[in-house]
């Protein structure tokens, strides 16, 4: 195991953000969560934690997502098979990893309550493991995001459709390396309007929790 710097600057992390939000009648990803769009809180998140390359692929929204993600060092990449599922934009961000990097997180854009110590406790669980797959767990279930060895790509590339890297925590679920979350609201993600304002409440009411 190398050292710190070396560890981040050989994962990268791919941020999903080319969906069209087709449950929420609008981009979820550029709603407002504490006065910033929610993709601009998930992907300053990741690019504070320190990784060698953060890869954005956009599609629906992508001139908008693009313009919320100014001035972060990210590279974007147009997804413009993204009506296709979920399946396609991981396959353009794994097409735009560079060769020297060993391992991906693969990011949700709505996942504004994401932190760069969440990040950084999956990177050194990656570290110290050796496992293929690193995910965040809460009450013995998985959250995101989830970072994979190089070794599954040609497996994540593969998959088809509307999904992600599921089907890969399930088949190889007994080699997952487990970081433990004490607060579920770090594994928050936006699905319907009740999430969003849900997610809302501690700014309205003051609340420390989701």
């Amino acid at each position: 195991m190398g050292s710190e710097e070396m560890d981040h600057g050989q994962v990268a992390a791919i941020v999903l953000a080319a969906g069209g939000s087709s449950r929420m009648g609008q981009p979820k990803q550029l709603l407002p969560l504490r006065g910033q769009p929610m993709v601009r809180l998930a992907v300053d998140a990741v690019c504070s934690a320190g990784l060698a390359q953060v890869v954005v692929v956009v599609g629906a929204h992508a001139r908008a997502v693009v313009g919320a993600l100014a001035g972060l060092p990210v590279e974007f990449v147009l997804n413009p098979a993204w009506p296709e599922g979920m399946s396609t934009s991981l396959r353009a961000g794994l097409n735009a990893v560079r060769s020297e990097i060993q391992a991906v997180l693969i990011v949700l854009a709505d996942q504004p309550t994401l932190t760069p110590d969440l990040v950084g406790a999956l990177l050194a669980r990656y570290w110290t493991s050796g496992a293929p797959i690193v995910a965040p767990f809460y009450g013995g279930r998985h959250g995101n995001p989830v970072l994979f060895d190089r070794a599954l790509f040609p497996e994540l590339a593969a998959v088809e459709g509307d999904r992600g890297g599921r089907l890969l925590l399930i088949k190889y679920q007994e080699q997952i390396a487990q970081v433990e979350v004490e607060d579920p609201a770090l594994l928050v993600d936006v699905d319907t309007h009740q999430d969003y304002e849900r997610l809302k409440e501690p700014d309205d009411k003051d609340a420390s929790h989701v």
